[in-house]
């Protein structure tokens, strides 16, 4: 009998218990992150008509929604049920389905475009080539993969969030590790961006954020650089 890893119980049940407070909290967030709409857009631009384009980690839809608004054809995934019970409230008209980005419930090179923004974080580190494998396998040749991630080398564990107890690990990389990592998975990078942490607004109150973000762009090697 396969027994579910115990991050993945842990991510699933946390998120499912802040998962009402989430939607107001982080209501605003994209909008105010000029840079970070700025990627989705090149993103979506790349991606343009070729195909669907799966977010996976979700959560409550925002991403999900702006990339709808963006023109792409995206639907969502997540581990929460909690989280993806908001996203189809908030946005009746996307599809939404539970999964594990480890385990993709998605045919063989059928995307054309995949987003995990701010989801591979909480994966541990000897799990992101297993998920990187995956975005692989799920995404045709050509395809675009688009990452958000904090900057760091420690991890953070929160055991409260929104006034619920929790148990949540974010694991803090370095793009440079990610890339290569990417790259193994026949992913290579084509475009990244670092932003210095900043003042946001979040549940109506204003708060510096703890680390820098990057965003890595690349696409599926169609393995031609192989032969």
């Amino acid at each position: 009998m396969t027994t579910e890893l115990d991050f993945l119980t842990a991510t699933r049940d946390s998120y499912d218990a802040v998962a009402g407070d989430y939607v107001a909290f982080a209501a605003d967030e994209l909008g105010q992150m000029p840079l970070e709409r700025g990627m989705l857009a090149a993103f979506a631009e790349l991606v343009g008509e070729a195909g669907p384009v799966a977010d996976i980690g979700c959560g409550t839809g925002r991403v999900t929604g702006h990339l709808r608004s963006l023109g792409l054809d995206v639907f969502g995934v997540d581990l929460s049920p909690g989280m993806l019970a908001e996203a189809r409230r908030a946005h009746p008209e996307a599809r939404f389905q539970e999964g594990s980005m480890l385990a993709l419930d998605i045919p063989d090179g059928s995307l054309a475009g995949l987003l995990a923004w701010y989801s591979t974080i909480h994966l541990p580190d000897e799990e992101l080539p297993k998920a990187f494998a995956e975005f692989a396998r799920v995404l045709a040749p050509g395809g675009w993969a688009l990452l958000a991630f904090q900057i760091g080398d420690e991890p953070l564990r929160l055991t409260e969030a929104l006034g619920h107890a929790v148990v949540l690990d974010f694991h803090r990389r370095r793009p440079e590790a990610v890339a290569k990592l990417l790259g193994a998975a026949g992913l290579p990078v084509h475009g990244r961006l670092v932003r210095e942490p900043k003042l946001v607004r979040l549940g109506g109150e204003e708060r510096m954020e703890r680390t820098p973000s990057a965003y890595l762009l690349a696409t599926r090697s169609d393995g031609s650089e192989e032969r």
